[in-house]
Protein backbone atom coordinates (compact mmCIF):
# COMPACT_ATOMS: atom_id res chain seq x y z
CA UNK A 1 0.00 0.00 0.00
CA UNK A 2 1.17 3.49 -1.00
CA UNK A 3 -0.09 6.83 0.59
CA UNK A 4 -0.68 9.00 -2.02
CA UNK A 5 -1.36 12.80 -1.20
CA UNK A 6 -2.03 15.57 -3.93
CA UNK A 7 -2.47 19.68 -3.08
CA UNK A 8 -4.13 22.26 -4.25
CA UNK A 9 -2.74 22.77 -7.32
CA UNK A 10 -2.81 19.60 -8.58
CA UNK A 11 -6.21 19.22 -8.05
CA UNK A 12 -7.20 23.34 -9.38
CA UNK A 13 -8.95 22.21 -12.87
CA UNK A 14 -11.10 20.22 -14.28
CA UNK A 15 -8.25 18.59 -16.82
CA UNK A 16 -5.64 18.24 -13.45
CA UNK A 17 -8.67 16.90 -11.34
CA UNK A 18 -8.50 13.74 -14.41
CA UNK A 19 -5.06 13.65 -14.63
CA UNK A 20 -5.42 12.57 -10.97
CA UNK A 21 -7.49 10.29 -11.20
CA UNK A 22 -5.69 8.75 -14.03
CA UNK A 23 -3.19 8.71 -11.74
CA UNK A 24 -4.87 7.08 -8.61
CA UNK A 25 -6.11 4.31 -10.72
CA UNK A 26 -3.31 2.51 -11.75
CA UNK A 27 -2.37 0.40 -8.50
CA UNK A 28 -5.55 -0.85 -6.13
CA UNK A 29 -5.12 -0.51 -2.39
CA UNK A 30 -3.54 3.15 -2.14
CA UNK A 31 -4.92 5.61 0.18
CA UNK A 32 -5.49 9.17 -1.49
CA UNK A 33 -5.01 12.39 0.01
CA UNK A 34 -6.36 15.15 -1.08
CA UNK A 35 -5.84 18.94 -0.16
CA UNK A 36 -8.89 21.64 -0.90
CA UNK A 37 -8.85 22.95 -4.50
CA UNK A 38 -6.86 25.79 -5.11
CA UNK A 39 -8.34 29.34 -4.12
CA UNK A 40 -10.86 27.59 -1.86
CA UNK A 41 -8.63 27.92 1.15
CA UNK A 42 -8.47 31.71 0.48
CA UNK A 43 -12.16 32.28 0.08
CA UNK A 44 -13.62 30.63 3.12
CA UNK A 45 -10.68 32.59 5.09
CA UNK A 46 -11.97 35.60 3.68
CA UNK A 47 -15.64 34.23 4.45
CA UNK A 48 -14.39 33.75 7.87
CA UNK A 49 -13.14 37.51 8.48
CA UNK A 50 -16.00 38.80 7.19
CA UNK A 51 -18.22 36.61 9.93
CA UNK A 52 -15.77 37.83 12.47
CA UNK A 53 -16.47 41.10 11.24
CA UNK A 54 -20.24 41.06 11.58
CA UNK A 55 -20.79 41.81 8.04
CA UNK A 56 -22.94 39.31 6.27
CA UNK A 57 -23.20 40.93 2.97
CA UNK A 58 -19.65 40.48 2.48
CA UNK A 59 -19.67 36.52 3.32
CA UNK A 60 -22.47 36.02 1.30
CA UNK A 61 -20.66 37.92 -1.88
CA UNK A 62 -17.94 34.88 -1.30
CA UNK A 63 -20.42 32.70 -0.37
CA UNK A 64 -21.92 32.69 -3.47
CA UNK A 65 -19.15 33.38 -5.67
CA UNK A 66 -17.47 30.18 -4.30
CA UNK A 67 -20.31 28.32 -5.07
CA UNK A 68 -20.61 29.51 -8.38
CA UNK A 69 -16.85 28.39 -9.45
CA UNK A 70 -18.09 24.74 -7.95
CA UNK A 71 -20.50 24.25 -10.15
CA UNK A 72 -19.00 25.28 -13.21
CA UNK A 73 -16.81 23.27 -12.54
CA UNK A 74 -19.24 20.25 -11.61
CA UNK A 75 -21.01 21.32 -14.90
CA UNK A 76 -17.54 20.25 -16.78
CA UNK A 77 -16.62 17.62 -14.81
CA UNK A 78 -19.12 15.19 -14.52
CA UNK A 79 -20.60 13.60 -18.23
CA UNK A 80 -23.24 11.02 -16.59
CA UNK A 81 -26.24 13.30 -15.91
CA UNK A 82 -26.96 11.16 -12.13
CA UNK A 83 -23.27 11.74 -11.14
CA UNK A 84 -23.79 15.35 -11.89
CA UNK A 85 -26.85 15.65 -10.07
CA UNK A 86 -25.10 14.03 -6.89
CA UNK A 87 -22.34 16.56 -7.12
CA UNK A 88 -24.80 19.49 -7.51
CA UNK A 89 -26.72 18.39 -4.52
CA UNK A 90 -23.18 17.59 -2.39
CA UNK A 91 -22.30 21.77 -3.47
CA UNK A 92 -26.16 22.61 -2.24
CA UNK A 93 -25.48 20.91 0.91
CA UNK A 94 -21.96 22.12 1.29
CA UNK A 95 -22.86 25.72 0.88
CA UNK A 96 -25.84 25.71 2.58
CA UNK A 97 -23.82 24.85 5.71
CA UNK A 98 -21.34 27.90 4.93
CA UNK A 99 -24.72 30.10 4.83
CA UNK A 100 -25.97 28.95 8.22
CA UNK A 101 -23.11 30.99 10.02
CA UNK A 102 -24.29 34.35 8.28
CA UNK A 103 -27.72 33.49 9.81
CA UNK A 104 -27.37 34.93 13.19
CA UNK A 105 -23.87 36.96 13.34
CA UNK A 106 -23.98 37.70 16.95
CA UNK A 107 -23.44 33.69 17.34
CA UNK A 108 -19.94 32.51 18.14
CA UNK A 109 -18.02 30.40 15.07
CA UNK A 110 -15.72 28.43 14.65
CA UNK A 111 -13.09 29.52 11.90
CA UNK A 112 -11.66 26.14 11.68
CA UNK A 113 -15.10 24.22 10.86
CA UNK A 114 -15.32 26.86 7.87
CA UNK A 115 -12.24 26.33 6.87
CA UNK A 116 -12.15 22.19 7.10
CA UNK A 117 -15.01 22.48 4.37
CA UNK A 118 -12.98 22.82 1.65
CA UNK A 119 -11.22 19.31 2.22
CA UNK A 120 -14.23 17.73 2.61
CA UNK A 121 -15.43 19.35 -0.64
CA UNK A 122 -12.59 18.51 -2.85
CA UNK A 123 -12.61 15.28 -1.61
CA UNK A 124 -16.10 14.37 -1.75
CA UNK A 125 -16.12 14.99 -5.43
CA UNK A 126 -13.45 13.77 -6.15
CA UNK A 127 -14.64 10.22 -4.93
CA UNK A 128 -18.24 10.67 -7.00
CA UNK A 129 -15.98 11.17 -9.70
CA UNK A 130 -14.27 7.95 -9.27
CA UNK A 131 -17.36 6.66 -8.54
CA UNK A 132 -18.97 7.86 -12.02
CA UNK A 133 -15.56 6.25 -13.50
CA UNK A 134 -16.83 2.86 -12.22
CA UNK A 135 -13.63 2.82 -9.68
CA UNK A 136 -14.29 1.15 -6.24
CA UNK A 137 -13.49 3.80 -4.42
CA UNK A 138 -14.13 4.54 -0.97
CA UNK A 139 -14.40 7.54 1.16
CA UNK A 140 -13.10 7.64 4.82
CA UNK A 141 -13.35 10.77 6.50
CA UNK A 142 -10.08 12.58 8.39
CA UNK A 143 -12.49 13.61 11.45
CA UNK A 144 -12.93 9.68 12.33
CA UNK A 145 -9.58 9.05 12.63
CA UNK A 146 -7.30 12.13 12.36
CA UNK A 147 -7.39 13.09 16.01
CA UNK A 148 -4.76 15.49 18.49
CA UNK A 149 -4.16 15.70 21.92
CA UNK A 150 -4.25 17.94 24.54
CA UNK A 151 -1.34 19.40 23.44
CA UNK A 152 -2.37 19.97 19.43
CA UNK A 153 0.43 16.78 18.96
CA UNK A 154 -1.22 13.89 16.87
CA UNK A 155 -2.32 10.87 18.72
CA UNK A 156 -0.50 7.95 17.18
CA UNK A 157 -2.22 5.39 19.16
CA UNK A 158 -5.64 6.59 18.83
CA UNK A 159 -4.41 7.08 14.63
CA UNK A 160 -3.75 3.54 14.13
CA UNK A 161 -6.51 1.86 16.11
CA UNK A 162 -9.25 4.01 14.40
CA UNK A 163 -7.47 4.04 10.55
CA UNK A 164 -7.04 0.51 10.81
CA UNK A 165 -10.62 -0.31 11.74
CA UNK A 166 -11.86 1.63 8.94
CA UNK A 167 -9.71 0.30 5.82
CA UNK A 168 -10.91 -2.71 7.22
CA UNK A 169 -14.48 -2.06 7.18
CA UNK A 170 -13.53 -1.91 3.67
CA UNK A 171 -11.14 -4.01 2.95
CA UNK A 172 -12.09 -4.81 -0.56
CA UNK A 173 -11.67 -1.01 -1.94
CA UNK A 174 -10.15 -0.12 -5.12
CA UNK A 175 -9.09 3.26 -3.57
CA UNK A 176 -9.31 4.86 -0.39
CA UNK A 177 -10.15 8.59 -0.56
CA UNK A 178 -9.57 11.00 2.82
CA UNK A 179 -8.74 14.61 3.47
CA UNK A 180 -5.31 16.29 4.62
CA UNK A 181 -4.55 19.32 6.83
CA UNK A 182 -8.07 18.51 8.69
CA UNK A 183 -8.83 16.49 12.41
CA UNK A 184 -10.17 16.98 15.23
CA UNK A 185 -9.01 17.64 18.83
CA UNK A 186 -8.88 16.13 21.59
CA UNK A 187 -12.64 17.60 22.91
CA UNK A 188 -14.09 16.47 19.85
CA UNK A 189 -13.73 19.86 18.06
CA UNK A 190 -12.84 20.08 14.23
CA UNK A 191 -9.14 21.21 14.18
CA UNK A 192 -6.16 21.43 11.53
CA UNK A 193 -2.73 20.15 11.74
CA UNK A 194 -0.96 23.56 11.06
CA UNK A 195 1.62 23.93 8.89
CA UNK A 196 2.56 21.53 6.05
CA UNK A 197 -0.99 20.18 7.09
CA UNK A 198 -1.66 17.80 4.28
CA UNK A 199 2.18 16.58 4.07
CA UNK A 200 1.65 16.31 7.61
CA UNK A 201 -1.69 13.71 7.55
CA UNK A 202 -0.19 11.89 4.59
CA UNK A 203 2.74 11.18 6.75
CA UNK A 204 0.99 9.99 10.04
CA UNK A 205 -1.17 7.88 8.11
CA UNK A 206 1.47 6.17 5.96
CA UNK A 207 3.15 5.41 9.35
CA UNK A 208 -0.93 4.15 10.71
CA UNK A 209 -1.58 2.42 7.80
CA UNK A 210 2.76 0.58 7.49
CA UNK A 211 2.68 2.22 3.93
CA UNK A 212 5.66 0.80 1.63
CA UNK A 213 6.20 4.27 0.63
CA UNK A 214 4.37 7.93 1.13
CA UNK A 215 4.20 10.09 -2.24
CA UNK A 216 3.74 13.88 -2.15
CA UNK A 217 2.26 14.97 -5.59
CA UNK A 218 2.08 18.30 -6.74
CA UNK A 219 2.44 20.19 -10.13
CA UNK A 220 6.08 20.90 -10.56
CA UNK A 221 8.86 19.49 -11.05
CA UNK A 222 10.74 17.85 -8.17
CA UNK A 223 13.40 18.82 -5.66
CA UNK A 224 16.28 20.89 -8.18
CA UNK A 225 20.01 21.28 -7.25
CA UNK A 226 19.83 24.84 -6.74
CA UNK A 227 17.45 27.36 -7.88
CA UNK A 228 16.62 27.61 -11.58
CA UNK A 229 15.63 31.07 -11.12
CA UNK A 230 19.09 32.48 -11.22
CA UNK A 231 20.99 29.30 -12.33
CA UNK A 232 21.30 27.49 -15.42
CA UNK A 233 21.65 24.19 -16.04
CA UNK A 234 19.70 23.10 -12.68
CA UNK A 235 18.83 19.20 -12.41
CA UNK A 236 16.70 17.02 -10.42
CA UNK A 237 17.97 15.36 -7.20
CA UNK A 238 17.01 11.72 -7.28
CA UNK A 239 18.09 10.66 -3.58
CA UNK A 240 18.34 12.22 -0.26
CA UNK A 241 18.27 11.60 3.03
CA UNK A 242 15.64 13.08 5.50
CA UNK A 243 18.26 15.44 6.73
CA UNK A 244 19.23 17.09 4.02
CA UNK A 245 15.48 17.23 2.66
CA UNK A 246 14.76 18.85 5.77
CA UNK A 247 18.05 21.28 5.44
CA UNK A 248 16.98 22.00 1.98
CA UNK A 249 13.49 22.73 2.73
CA UNK A 250 14.85 25.09 5.54
CA UNK A 251 17.19 26.90 3.25
CA UNK A 252 14.91 27.50 -0.22
CA UNK A 253 13.32 24.63 -1.36
CA UNK A 254 9.25 25.18 -0.47
CA UNK A 255 8.12 21.94 -1.78
CA UNK A 256 7.32 20.21 1.88
CA UNK A 257 7.64 21.33 5.13
CA UNK A 258 10.08 19.49 7.32
CA UNK A 259 8.18 18.84 10.12
CA UNK A 260 5.61 17.40 7.98
CA UNK A 261 7.97 14.23 7.37
CA UNK A 262 8.68 13.67 10.25
CA UNK A 263 6.71 10.60 11.62
CA UNK A 264 7.56 9.07 8.31
CA UNK A 265 11.36 9.58 8.86
CA UNK A 266 10.67 8.03 12.57
CA UNK A 267 8.90 4.90 11.13
CA UNK A 268 11.74 4.44 8.35
CA UNK A 269 8.68 5.15 5.58
CA UNK A 270 10.18 6.74 2.45
CA UNK A 271 8.51 9.67 1.24
CA UNK A 272 8.59 10.49 -3.00
CA UNK A 273 8.01 14.00 -4.51
CA UNK A 274 6.45 13.08 -7.75
CA UNK A 275 4.99 15.60 -10.64
CA UNK A 276 1.69 15.48 -11.90
CA UNK A 277 3.00 17.13 -15.25
CA UNK A 278 5.49 13.85 -15.59
CA UNK A 279 3.65 11.03 -13.28
CA UNK A 280 6.31 8.36 -15.53
CA UNK A 281 9.00 10.18 -13.93
CA UNK A 282 11.42 8.53 -10.92
CA UNK A 283 10.94 11.64 -8.65
CA UNK A 284 12.94 12.71 -5.97
CA UNK A 285 12.83 9.67 -3.16
CA UNK A 286 13.61 10.47 0.70
CA UNK A 287 14.98 7.73 2.60
CA UNK A 288 17.06 7.46 5.75
CA UNK A 289 20.06 6.52 3.44
CA UNK A 290 22.75 8.33 3.12
CA UNK A 291 25.34 8.69 -0.14
CA UNK A 292 28.50 9.05 2.05
CA UNK A 293 30.02 12.65 0.48
CA UNK A 294 27.99 13.66 -1.94
CA UNK A 295 26.77 16.95 -2.38
CA UNK A 296 23.49 17.19 -3.16
CA UNK A 297 21.94 20.79 -3.33
CA UNK A 298 22.93 24.72 -3.02
CA UNK A 299 19.76 26.60 -1.69
CA UNK A 300 19.43 30.40 -0.83
CA UNK A 301 17.40 32.18 2.09
CA UNK A 302 16.68 35.51 1.40
CA UNK A 303 15.72 38.36 3.99
CA UNK A 304 18.42 37.67 6.48
CA UNK A 305 19.53 40.61 9.13
CA UNK A 306 22.93 39.88 10.41
CA UNK A 307 23.35 41.51 14.11
CA UNK A 308 26.81 41.54 15.65
CA UNK A 309 26.97 42.96 19.34
CA UNK A 310 31.35 43.75 20.32
CA UNK A 311 31.80 44.23 24.17
CA UNK A 312 35.41 44.64 25.18
CA UNK A 313 33.71 43.29 28.43
CA UNK A 314 33.11 40.22 26.69
CA UNK A 315 36.74 38.12 27.16
CA UNK A 316 36.00 35.00 29.81
CA UNK A 317 32.67 36.58 31.09
CA UNK A 318 30.82 34.28 32.26
CA UNK A 319 27.01 34.07 30.60
CA UNK A 320 27.19 36.73 28.18
CA UNK A 321 26.08 34.11 25.42
CA UNK A 322 23.21 33.38 27.76
CA UNK A 323 21.97 37.28 28.28
CA UNK A 324 22.45 37.62 24.57
CA UNK A 325 20.20 34.75 24.24
CA UNK A 326 17.42 35.34 26.35
CA UNK A 327 17.05 38.85 24.89
CA UNK A 328 15.87 37.10 21.29
CA UNK A 329 13.68 34.25 23.48
CA UNK A 330 11.84 37.56 25.05
CA UNK A 331 10.93 38.83 22.03
CA UNK A 332 10.50 34.79 19.97
CA UNK A 333 13.20 35.36 17.94
CA UNK A 334 15.01 32.41 16.63
CA UNK A 335 18.48 32.19 15.92
CA UNK A 336 19.80 31.20 12.41
CA UNK A 337 23.72 31.23 12.25
CA UNK A 338 26.29 32.38 15.10
CA UNK A 339 29.45 32.84 15.56
CA UNK A 340 31.78 34.40 18.49
CA UNK A 341 35.39 35.39 19.00
CA UNK A 342 37.12 36.73 22.30
CA UNK A 343 35.68 39.93 21.65
CA UNK A 344 32.33 39.85 19.82
CA UNK A 345 29.37 37.92 19.18
CA UNK A 346 27.90 37.63 15.15
CA UNK A 347 24.41 35.76 14.19
CA UNK A 348 21.25 36.47 11.98
CA UNK A 349 17.66 36.41 12.06
CA UNK A 350 14.88 35.94 9.54
CA UNK A 351 11.96 37.25 11.81
CA UNK A 352 13.05 41.51 11.88
CA UNK A 353 9.23 42.42 13.42
CA UNK A 354 11.14 43.51 16.84
CA UNK A 355 14.55 44.12 15.54
CA UNK A 356 14.45 47.89 16.98
CA UNK A 357 13.56 46.43 20.48
CA UNK A 358 15.89 43.47 20.40
CA UNK A 359 18.64 45.90 19.41
CA UNK A 360 17.99 48.56 21.94
CA UNK A 361 17.93 45.42 24.54
CA UNK A 362 21.41 44.38 23.09
CA UNK A 363 22.98 47.35 23.67
CA UNK A 364 23.00 46.82 27.26
CA UNK A 365 25.70 44.73 26.58
CA UNK A 366 28.11 45.92 24.21
CA UNK A 367 28.14 48.35 20.40
CA UNK A 368 25.77 47.33 17.90
CA UNK A 369 25.43 47.01 14.67
CA UNK A 370 23.01 45.69 11.57
CA UNK A 371 23.40 44.51 8.37
CA UNK A 372 19.69 44.10 6.86
CA UNK A 373 18.54 42.37 3.49
CA UNK A 374 21.43 39.70 3.67
CA UNK A 375 21.27 36.13 1.97
CA UNK A 376 22.08 32.59 3.63
CA UNK A 377 23.60 30.23 0.93
CA UNK A 378 23.83 26.88 2.11
CA UNK A 379 25.36 23.41 0.57
CA UNK A 380 23.37 20.22 1.28
CA UNK A 381 25.32 17.06 1.40
CA UNK A 382 27.14 14.29 3.39
CA UNK A 383 29.96 16.39 4.55
CA UNK A 384 31.12 14.20 7.83
CA UNK A 385 33.92 12.69 6.10
CA UNK A 386 37.35 14.59 7.32
CA UNK A 387 39.34 12.50 3.93
CA UNK A 388 36.66 13.17 1.63
CA UNK A 389 37.92 16.70 0.62
CA UNK A 390 34.36 18.41 0.21
CA UNK A 391 35.02 20.91 2.76
CA UNK A 392 37.82 22.38 0.65
CA UNK A 393 36.17 22.31 -2.60
CA UNK A 394 33.28 24.26 -1.26
CA UNK A 395 35.12 27.25 0.56
CA UNK A 396 37.28 26.98 -2.79
CA UNK A 397 34.61 27.56 -4.72
CA UNK A 398 33.09 30.45 -1.96
CA UNK A 399 37.32 32.51 -2.59
CA UNK A 400 35.66 35.16 -5.55
CA UNK A 401 32.60 36.11 -2.48
CA UNK A 402 32.80 38.17 0.51
CA UNK A 403 31.64 36.08 3.17
CA UNK A 404 29.85 38.10 6.27
CA UNK A 405 29.94 34.77 8.57
CA UNK A 406 30.00 31.07 7.90
CA UNK A 407 28.36 27.87 10.19
CA UNK A 408 30.33 24.32 9.18
CA UNK A 409 30.20 21.67 11.57
CA UNK A 410 26.56 22.51 13.55
CA UNK A 411 24.97 19.87 11.03
CA UNK A 412 26.59 16.80 9.16
CA UNK A 413 24.69 17.93 6.06
CA UNK A 414 24.61 21.77 5.85
CA UNK A 415 27.70 24.05 5.22
CA UNK A 416 26.48 27.85 4.95
CA UNK A 417 27.70 31.50 4.21
CA UNK A 418 26.31 34.65 5.29
CA UNK A 419 26.74 36.90 1.72
CA UNK A 420 25.05 40.52 0.62
CA UNK A 421 22.43 40.05 -1.29
CA UNK A 422 24.07 41.36 -4.36
CA UNK A 423 26.40 38.55 -4.73
CA UNK A 424 23.43 36.19 -4.43
CA UNK A 425 23.29 35.18 -8.27
CA UNK A 426 26.91 35.47 -8.69
CA UNK A 427 27.15 32.66 -5.58
CA UNK A 428 24.53 30.39 -6.77
CA UNK A 429 26.48 30.03 -10.19
CA UNK A 430 29.81 29.43 -9.06
CA UNK A 431 29.05 26.99 -6.59
CA UNK A 432 27.00 24.90 -9.08
CA UNK A 433 29.94 25.38 -12.10
CA UNK A 434 32.36 24.32 -9.18
CA UNK A 435 30.01 21.60 -7.39
CA UNK A 436 28.49 20.08 -9.90
CA UNK A 437 30.03 20.69 -13.16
Amino acid sequence: MKVQKFGSASIATVDKIKEVADIVVKDNGNIVVLSSMRGTAEALTEISDYLYKKNQEGAIEIINRLEKQYVELVDSLFENEESKKLAHELLTSKFDYIRTFTKDLFTLFEERVVLAQGELISSELFHLYLLDKKVNAVLIPALEFMRTDKNSTPDPVYIKEKLSALLEESKDADLYITQGYICKNAYGEIDDLRKGGSDFSASLIGVAANAEEIEIWADVDTMQNNDPRYVKTTTPIRQLNFDEAAELAYFGTKILHPSSILPAKLADIPVRLKNTQYPDAAGTLISNKTEANVIKAVGARDNITAIKIKSGKMLLAHGFLRKIAEVFENYQTSLDMLATSEVGVSLTIDDDRNLQAIVDDLKKYGTVSVDPDMVIVSVIGDLESQDSGISVDIMGAMKEIPVRMLSYGGSRYNFSFLIYKKDKERTLQILNDKLFN
